[in-house]
């Protein structure tokens, strides 16, 4: 039952400055580090973390580790349409730039290999159309390729029929992506996708790191295969 001094301690976590521009920062679906969220608030990352604490406490962001980092944001929709509701009514808080993640070349942020998947804003960008299409669904740190998605997988010769039946990884597992800060897909399937965009030379590896090249006919399958648009 949500009493008069639950909703006191979420307005008040909510009613502090610096707390309200990290929570609007996060508004945009990304997970952010406290560092990126010390610069969007314009405090010292000491002060962020406590404050960080003080959101985490009252259920208005989760945490999410990936290696050695952690990344903030927020707790569930819910959280962002209380936030959207503040902003309306308060006639839109001011948002500070958007915070800068991830690599500054600019072809490691479009697309590049993250081990054996495919990571940036491409990765991204498939995993959301999996979605879209009803093929996979991501809940938190968990995935699940739905049967129709992969009978569709099957019959477009990425996965084949018998692809992690025999393997201990997991086979489908959303991935934090360094600079879209939303997820990409990892996994036997997260590989399979990799291995099948080079293979049919949808992508090709750049010499100096990890970074790949979407070619040409690469963007013509990638829009009749998942509906993405790339640029060329």
């Amino acid at each position: 039952m949500v009493t008069a001094n639950g909703m006191a301690e979420v307005a008040a976590a909510v009613g502090e400055p610096a707390r309200a521009a990290m929570l609007t920062a996060l508004m945009d679906g990304r997970a952010l580090t406290a560092s990126e969220l010390a610069r969007v608030a314009a405090i010292t990352p000491q002060t962020a973390s406590s404050h960080l604490a003080r959101l985490i406490a009252v259920g208005l962001i989760a945490v999410e580790r990936q290696g050695r980092h952690r990344y903030h944001r927020l707790a569930n929709p819910a959280v962002a349409q209380m936030i959207e509701g503040i902003m309306q009514i308060a006639g839109g808080i001011q948002v500070r730039p958007r915070a800068r993640t991830g690599p500054r070349d600019l072809a490691m942020r479009a697309a590049r290999t993250c081990y054996d998947h495919l990571a940036g804003q491409l990765g991204v960008d498939i995993a959301d159309a999996l979605q879209a299409r009803g093929a996979m669904v991501i809940d938190g740190d968990g995935a699940l390729l739905t049967a129709s998605g992969r009978a569709w997988m099957c019959d477009m010769g990425i996965l084949k029929p018998d692809a992690g039946k025999h393997s201990a990884r997991p086979f489908c597992r959303p991935c934090l992506d360094w600079s879209e800060r939303r997820p990409h897909i990892a996994g036997v399937l997260g590989a399979a996708i990799c291995t099948h965009a080079l293979e049919q030379s949808w992508v090709r590896r750049r010499e100096a790191n990890r970074a790949l090249e979407i070619t040409p006919k690469g963007r013509i399958a990638l829009k009749a295969t998942f509906g993405i648009s790339c640029a060329g």
